[in-house]
């Protein structure tokens, strides 16, 4: 049961991953990674067809060997990152206390963001 839904998983989080060509907004690396997780755990075919594809392999293995984000995967995340916050925050949220966790939420992935080597 384990390997079935893990094997669905892995092509959800992969399509989520791909539609960041369409749907700047999406990261690509958490579900690319995410992705490599669950195939490595079902299907040892699929994950190494992943490992092998000529523009998703390399941000995988660059990832898994030494956690490290290329500069330009860097910045644009963190640009994209700050400006759906602050869309979200000051056209969608009325809240006070909502958009102070929206800007602290931003404020961690920003700093996870950038203790990865480039």
């Amino acid at each position: 049961m384990k390997e079935v839904l893990l094997t669905v998983v892995g092509p959800i989080s992969l399509g989520l991953g791909v539609s960041e060509i369409f749907v700047l907004l999406l990261p690509t690396v958490p579900f690319l990674l995410l992705t490599a997780a669950c195939y490595m755990r079902s299907s040892e075919k699929l994950y190494h067809w992943l490992l092998a594809h000529p523009v998703y392999g390399k941000i995988i293995t660059d990832y898994q060997k030494g956690k490290r984000i290329p500069l330009k995967i860097k910045v644009l995340s963190l640009f994209l990152l700050w400006l759906s916050i602050n869309l979200s925050a000051f056209l969608f949220v009325e809240t006070l206390w909502v958009r102070v966790l929206l800007f602290c939420i931003a404020i961690g992935v920003t700093i996870h963001i950038l203790s990865y080597k480039s």
